[in-house]
């Protein structure tokens, strides 16, 4: 069977003109429009004869349904190429072509140096790791942690520095635990570890050598880090030579290090050196408590002179040493301080009864301002009775230390402000804040206290202008004050506030 509609070779598209249906459909419309002439569009002429009857409408509409599905098996199922290629009578389709732009060739990536500084772990996480943690990345030098891994020899490893060179800075501060104290070690400084029997650590700055010891001899921190003392007992503290709370109030309490520790060169001198000036001694609030300060400033020789700095927590036997540190490092050695807590650390002199009595306190916390106006700041305190012991005459009793802005402050003077106590419903009795024992006359009060119960009494505090401006500690102490002999603290607590100057 001949095909009616050969196919050009190569074909396989409709093109622009359709398929051979549609095409010859335009072609006998376009041959049957050509001959309609002007003389052809004339009016109609009226209808002269009868209207013919129409015929039913499905009659007439089977044609045109044949029609339709006609052409659309044309359109759907026909593919072929055109016949007679013919211009149509319409004007022909406007193409807009875009060219496609020529690829750009991509430039090679210049070499840039690669980070090579680990993130830190973060604080949050840090925070719970507890004594003997290990950051896997971080501080140059040894790793953190509280204890040294042992050589397969069975003898103490060397302690092993590297230069910032070949590890990555710290750029975090990362959480340390030493004997119960926890504080950050800020970015850039490292830890030496100690041996398991050392009661100090050292906190060795950025700029620490990158030699096998951190300082002048193998157990010393000088000048180049930050020692944090840490006695554990009470025999240790009997056995400390130094730091001890004694030094805080010597004129030489750097003395017990025969060294010159300056830096880049620390030396033992061969004759007497001596503080230049008098000690300067402050107070402020590290971990919630009143921390006691000493400066000296010392002289080796008219050439070699050093800083020397000690921070002391009595009551916990926690002292911080730094000796010929750098400037530059005294803002890392502050942000050591901040982060200082020892509520892990339980204080090694243990007291008989001192805790029999719990005391808690409202209307002032730690830092609170406290004017010097004579204002009264009132404050709430309740001891309770937590012992099985029947205390039948406690003392409460109220008194603040001397402080830096005291009157002759370091020369025995008292502060000058007053502590007012309203028992019951009473008068207000009045005595002198700056007394820090209890008379034995029983004139600061007494209550009975049996196993369980409590008592709270109303406190009203004034300082007057003569009392400086400084951290001023508060003590609420409960006391056993016998007719003779020293008295018993059943119960304490100490609160540091910031006096301000009005």
């Amino acid at each position: 069977m001949t095909d009616r509609l050969p196919r050009r070779s190569g074909g396989g598209d409709d093109g622009p003109d359709g398929t051979p249906v549609e095409r010859l459909l335009r072609e006998a419309m376009s041959a049957r429009a050509a001959q309609i002439g002007a003389h052809d569009l004339r009016p109609a002429a009226p209808p002269n004869r009868r209207v013919r009857r129409l015929r039913p409408v499905h009659l007439a509409a089977v044609p045109l349904f044949a029609l339709a599905a006609a052409l659309a098996f044309g359109v759907l199922g026909f593919r072929g190429d055109t016949v007679a290629r013919q211009q149509d009578p319409g004007p022909a389709a406007t193409v807009t072509v875009t060219e496609t732009p020529s690829p750009v060739p991509t430039p090679e990536p210049s070499p840039t140096a690669a980070p090579t500084a680990d993130a830190s772990p973060s604080a949050d996480a840090d925070e719970e790791a507890g004594p003997g943690y290990r950051p896997t990345g971080g501080a140059t030098g040894a790793p953190l942690g509280g204890q040294v891994p042992q050589s397969t020899s069975g003898g103490t490893p060397p302690v092993t520095s590297t230069s910032s060179s070949s590890a990555p800075p710290q750029t975090a501060a990362v959480p340390y635990t030493f004997r119960g104290v926890k504080f950050k070690v800020p970015p850039g400084w490292r830890v030496s570890p100690p041996k398991p029997t050392d009661d100090r650590v050292c906190v060795l700055s950025p700029g620490a050598p990158t030699s096998a010891q951190p300082g002048w001899s193998p157990d010393s921190c000088e000048p180049y880090g930050v020692s944090v003392v840490v006695y554990d007992s009470a025999s240790e503290v009997e056995g400390a030579t130094w730091p001890t709370t004694a030094d805080l109030g010597s004129t030489s309490g750097w003395g017990h290090q025969p060294t010159c520790p300056i830096w880049g060169r620390p030396y033992i001198p061969t004759g007497p050196y001596a503080s230049v000036g008098a000690p300067v001694r402050t107070k402020d609030i590290v971990a919630g408590r009143a921390i006691d300060k000493t400066q000296w400033q010392v002289a080796c020789t008219s050439a070699d002179t050093f800083t020397a700095q000690l921070w002391g927590l009595p009551a916990d036997q926690v002292f911080i040493v730094a000796n010929g540190l750098k400037p530059e490092y005294q803002a890392g050695l502050v942000s050591l301080l901040d982060t200082l807590n020892v509520s892990g650390h339980p204080a090694p002199v243990q007291v008989p009864h001192q805790n029999d009595v719990s005391v808690s306190v409202e209307g002032i916390g730690v830092g609170q301002q406290v004017p010097n106006d004579g204002s009264a700041v009132p404050v709430t305190v309740t001891y309770r009775n937590t012992s099985q012991t029947d205390y039948a005459a406690m003392v409460p009793f109220v008194y603040a230390d001397p402080y830096p802005g005291a009157p002759a402050a370091g020369a025995g003077s008292a502060v000058r402000g007053t502590v007012e106590r309203q028992d019951g419903a009473g008068a207000w009795q009045t005595y002198d804040i700056g007394i820090t024992k209890p008379a034995r006359d029983g004139s600061n009060g007494i209550v009975a206290l049996a196993p369980g119960q409590s008592v709270t009494l109303k406190l009203r505090l004034k300082l007057t202008p003569q009392d400086g401006a400084g951290v001023m500690p508060v003590t609420f102490t409960a006391m056993v004050v016998p007719q003779q002999g020293p008295g018993s603290v059943v119960g304490t607590r100490t609160i540091p506030v910031r006096v301000v100057v009005k």
